[in-house]
């Protein structure tokens, strides 16, 4: 079974960092580009990082220089190191197969960001 699981979010004060896991299941995970999403309150979905399989990399422009999206093939697991927090980076973060419906059909809880004052 397909499986997407977040882990490493909680409570940060701004300018402080967190790092981010997803481990997956049930997929080729070498195959696919892989993306972070987040979802703030009141807001809509959004695309954060993506990364290919190659390596090639996306951000959002609101992260750029802040956070680092990188890939392990060999544990089927992704990850986001996320610095210098700001308050507007609190949301739930996911992680998916990019802009794939199928996939996103399977997608986990997500785990929790707050960067508070």
């Amino acid at each position: 079974q397909v499986q997407f699981m977040e882990s490493g979010g909680g409570l940060v004060k701004p300018g402080g960092s967190m790092s981010l896991t997803c481990n997956t299941n049930g997929l080729v995970f070498s195959i696919y580009s892989m993306s972070w999403y987040r979802q703030g309150p009141g807001r809509e979905r959004e695309l954060v990082a993506t990364i290919s399989p190659e390596g090639d990399i996306k951000y959002a422009d609101s992260v750029k220089g802040r956070f680092t999206i990188s890939r392990d093939n060999a544990r089927k697991s992704l990850h986001l190191q996320m610095d210098n927090l700001r308050p507007e980076d609190t949301a739930v973060y996911y992680c998916n197969v990019h802009e794939n419906t199928w996939f996103a059909k399977f997608g986990g809880p997500g785990t929790q960001v707050t960067v508070y004052s």
